[in-house]
């Protein structure tokens, strides 16, 4: 089962989202994570989509997503050359004693610690998800209060791009 990233240029109108998460749950296909943001032309929005599964199954989810009428157009960035990113924010319990340890950690990994309380650090992180999980697994578990994680969002490499 192959992880793949689904860019969707969808019309920017209530009920795409819901008509899109429907399609998925019909068909018993499950969403990773979806992330939708506005484009550059305000009738549009982006929508990235991660999903697994086998090349028959994606292909069917892309046919069922391009049949969809606020569907303008989509590219399942896994089938070209492309960057992700994920997001990731981490609030972590800090003493005096770690609080250098854990500046160093999140230095080496390129972390920002964007709040800072005599007890808490929140760390800011961008990369791969393999990069975000190796982060979280290099901090004791028992340091850490709260995650939040945006999933992956990609674009392709090169000219080739998702627009009209």
């Amino acid at each position: 089962m192959i992880r793949h990233i689904i860019s969707i240029l969808i019309e920017n109108e209530s009920g795409a989202l819901s008509r899109v998460a429907g399609l998925f749950s019909a068909r018993g296909y499950n969403i990773e994570s979806l992330t939708v943001a506005p484009t550059e032309d305000a009738s549009l929005s982006r929508m990235t989509l991660v999903t697994r599964g086998s090349e028959e199954i994606i292909e069917q989810i892309t046919k069922q997503l391009n049949k969809l009428i606020d569907v303008v157009k989509l590219i399942d960035l896994a089938e070209s050359n492309h960057i992700e990113r994920e997001l990731l924010l981490i609030k972590v319990k800090t003493s005096p004693e770690m609080r250098e340890e854990i500046r160093s950690l999140s230095d080496i990994f390129r972390g920002k610690i964007i709040d800072v309380t005599p007890t808490t650090y929140i760390i800011e992180m961008t990369g791969p998800s393999e990069k975000l999980d190796a982060f979280v697994a290099a901090i004791d578990p028992d340091s850490i209060i709260e995650t939040v994680r945006s999933g992956p969002t990609g674009i392709s490499r090169g000219e080739k791009g998702l627009h009209l």
